[in-house]
């Protein structure tokens, strides 16, 4: 059995989260992901109201009484987000546990730090991660240029970057992008993290509210099969290879285009709905990381992380043995 400061912090049997994601980060999936010992985070924004979410955070305590958390992802909208309300659901649901991602969570500190809940913040750069730890964030998370989404502009892998991280902070330290099984795991232990993030396993499994021709996609694919949108906006994407993502790109060789020469290709309630919900795999837009070339299965979440914790366990104890002393 692996200890860290996550597993002790938030009461999880294993360092393995399954972080915040558009249009998956539904009940079901996060309560098989609690179940299974592993921490998984509703996403507030796929609900449109604070009741909504309050309503899906219970659907998750009616399955189980295991840790688990939402996320809270703070972008600029063209409409606007009820963030103080979600904040509220929250705190009234007695939820303990938040992910935020986007811009930094100042705005929500002071409501979080009183009630008691542990803010885990994902960031691309050790920059964004030292000044969150200063606004009294718990924990980090830190995305590596593999990873699914919005990897930053600074283009620094993981093996770099969580090193380089874990040296300027005393909180704990999450691995994400690229993470995907038990090697994942072990390596981003030895570079110092207390856990992963995993995002593009957990879509591929049985419980995942997605169309199985995603979770098919996802394991035909390679580490290879994504590509980088929107690096001429610096607002850089890490998408699946498709149509229309070949054809966003084409667009974008131009650097002189804009948001507005792409949005009817790049609108997000596209891909959820044509491929997400739909299975036209050239429906949309829609995310996934490299950590797809090491998904080779649809398993069920329990397998996921039990596969993963042995396999971290042997590679870290066949390992150990390696040390001559």
């Amino acid at each position: 059995m692996i200890k860290t400061r996550i597993t002790e912090m938030f009461g999880v049997e294993t360092p393995i989260v399954m972080g915040g994601m558009t249009g998956v980060g539904y009940a079901p999936l996060v309560t098989a992901v609690a179940k299974a010992g592993a921490l998984g985070f509703l996403v507030a924004h796929l609900f449109p109201t604070a009741e909504a979410l309050m309503e899906e955070i219970q659907r998750v305590r009616n399955e189980t009484d295991k840790p688990f958390g939402v996320n809270l992802t703070i972008l600029p909208s063209l409409n606007p987000i009820p963030y103080d309300e979600y904040r509220r659901a929250i705190i009234e649901s007695g939820i303990k546990i938040v992910e935020t991602a986007g811009r930094n969570p100042v705005a929500h500190m002071p409501d979080f730090k009183e009630h008691g809940v542990k803010v885990i913040h994902k960031c691309t750069s050790v920059r964004h991660a030292v000044t969150a730890a200063t606004l009294g964030v718990d924990v980090i998370s830190i995305d590596g240029f593999e990873c699914a989404g919005h990897p930053g502009e600074d283009d620094v892998g993981l093996v770099v970057l969580l090193p380089a991280t874990v040296d300027k902070l005393d909180i704990p330290v999450i691995a994400s992008g690229g993470m995907a099984d038990g090697r994942s795991l072990a390596a981003a232990l030895a570079l110092g993290a207390e856990g992963v993030n995993m995002g593009t396993r957990f879509m591929a499994t049985q419980e995942a509210a997605i169309h199985e021709n995603v979770k098919k996609k996802i394991v035909e694919n390679t580490e290879v099969d994504t590509l980088l949108t929107n690096r001429t906006l610096r607002n850089t994407s890490r998408v699946a290879k498709n149509a229309v993502s070949e054809e966003v790109l084409r667009i974008q060789q131009d650097p002189t285009k804009t948001i507005e020469d792409v949005r009817h290709l790049v609108a997000g309630i596209r891909g959820r709905t044509n491929v997400m919900q739909g299975g036209d795999m050239d429906g949309g837009i829609w995310t996934t990381g490299q950590s797809q070339g090491l998904i080779h299965d649809i398993p069920t979440c329990a397998e996921v992380v039990r596969n993963i914790m042995r396999q971290a366990e042997e590679v870290l104890e066949r390992n150990a043995r390696r040390v001559s002393r």
